[in-house]
């Protein structure tokens, strides 16, 4: 994985214990969300303030080896600070699923193309459809595509 840097665990201790329950365990521990039973992928990201790295786990949504990260942030009037940190630097971002992390290049979603993934976003993660009903703002959703080594 080329992401490094200086990691500053979330704030969120839920968040904290989650990314680090699921890296020791090569990601077969904490994989889902709380108690949910719906799976989840850690992903890393550069913040755009700080430089540092940060990791967010996110509901997960693959397709063809592609996954969607959707900034819902539970339906709430702003996006979550990890949607910044993409558009800042889509570039430098990684996906753990499962065992061994990947870097990926993210690009925001629209038109067509966004609707295809939002949909499986919503077939993969149902209360999506609840969130955006909760929010004037249109919830981003980026595509993450493996780098070509």
């Amino acid at each position: 994985m080329s992401l490094t840097g200086n990691y500053e665990p979330s704030p969120s201790e839920w968040v904290r214990n989650q990314v680090a329950e699921y890296e020791s365990s090569g990601g077969s521990k904490a994989n889902t969300l709380l108690d949910t039973g719906m799976p989840v992928v850690i992903v890393t990201t550069r913040g755009n303030k700080s430089g540092k790295i940060r990791k967010t786990p996110l509901m997960r949504v693959e397709h063809g080896g592609e996954y969607a990260l959707v900034a819902s942030k539970g339906g709430a009037p702003d996006h979550p600070v990890w949607y910044y940190n993409l558009v800042a630097d889509p570039t430098s971002v990684a996906i753990q699923d499962g065992p061994e992390p990947f870097d990926v290049v993210v690009r925001q979603l629209s038109g067509d193309e966004k609707s295809t993934w939002w949909d499986r976003a919503v077939a993969a993660y149902p209360p999506y459809a609840e969130y955006q009903s909760n929010t004037d703002r249109e919830i981003p959703v980026f595509l993450a595509t493996r780098e070509n080594s």
